[in-house]
């Protein structure tokens, strides 16, 4: 009884399980430490695992706003919503402010698209400048009209509110049909001949739009009632917003054929010259007011002079 007291008091060395079972294929082993492990594992799963309520996962567009933030994609809008548009007005204050600057100070080499516009085209500034620059034409072409007859006693300032009207409908058509056409265009002439460089409809309405940055304190000079100021300020701000137009615009055309290109080139300055002269000749034409003050006077003395209009009468009998 003692050996086999002594005997279970002990410790007994066991062979594998691998050498038991050695001969029996058909035998299932099962590993304590492996079902512990296994035990312990999906509970740490379920504390790890968030909370999600039944409204949450039958509500399409959290699971859709869940899925966008997860795969870094963002749905695009419709052309017809506001949210389409909004992308094109999202731009920084210093990114307006460079490329205002950039294109009052072209530089020979420098692309104006390449160097501000490609990697954020915006809306923002060239419908601003645009808006700006009618506003001004209007106000100062008025204030232009009334300098010009400050002491004529005769004269009497009306001011002319259509100005503003076809001052939109000038800047406006030009800044975004001029584009429309151009791009247009241009894609088709790169069908045709595989030009290195390209611009998007959108680039080329930021390069337009910028353009004509140069033309609002030009205006502001149109002021002066002297013809040599106004033709001086039109010399310069031609050269500067052409020049833009010009480098911009020259390496997307210069490797198709040498008279399309000139061609397209002297449509583009054409215009721009046209542009610009046409709001001298309309909106500050010292000739024009002189001639209507002319009228108005003549018309004014002829009403208020009855013994006059006997006279003739008289005569004529």
């Amino acid at each position: 009884m003692a050996a086999n007291s002594d005997f279970l008091l002990t410790f007994q060395e066991f062979d594998s399980s691998e050498s038991h079972l050695g001969g029996n294929g058909d035998a299932t082993t099962i590993s304590i430490e492996d079902t512990g492990a296994g035990s312990h594992k999906p509970q740490k799963q379920r504390r790890s695992a968030p909370v999600t309520s039944f409204e949450e996962d039958n509500d399409p567009l959290a699971n859709d706003d869940k899925t966008e933030l997860l795969s870094g994609q963002k749905r695009s809008a419709p052309f017809w919503t506001f949210e389409y548009y909004q992308r094109f007005f999202d731009v920084e204050t210093h990114q307006v402010r460079e490329r205002i600057l950039g294109s009052l100070l072209p530089w020979p080499g420098k692309n104006f698209v390449h160097l501000y516009i490609r990697n954020n085209p915006d809306l923002y500034g060239p419908f601003w400048i645009c808006a700006t620059l009618v506003f001004v034409i209007a106000i100062c072409g008025n204030i232009s009209d009334f300098l010009v007859y400050l002491g004529n006693p005769q004269y009497k300032y009306v001011p002319e509110f259509r100005k503003v009207t076809i001052a939109a409908t000038a800047i406006y058509s030009y800044a975004w049909l001029v584009p429309l056409a151009l791009w247009g265009l241009l894609v088709w002439r790169n069908s045709k001949v595989m030009n290195r460089v390209s611009y998007s409809f959108l680039e080329i309405v930021c390069v337009y739009g910028y353009s004509l940055a140069v033309y609002i304190p030009a205006v502001v000079l149109w002021i002066i009632p002297n013809e040599a100021v106004r033709w001086f300020s039109i010399v310069v701000a031609l050269c500067l917003s052409g020049s833009i137009l010009v480098l911009t615009f020259w390496p997307a055309v210069r490797d198709d054929q040498p008279r399309v290109a000139i061609a397209i080139m002297t449509a583009i300055v054409a215009l721009h010259i046209l542009l610009a002269f046409g709001c001298k000749a309309y909106f500050f034409s010292t000739l024009e007011v002189k001639h209507t003050a002319v009228d108005a006077a003549v018309d004014h003395g002829t009403k208020s002079s009855p013994t006059m209009k006997m006279h003739r009468t008289n005569t004529m009998s």
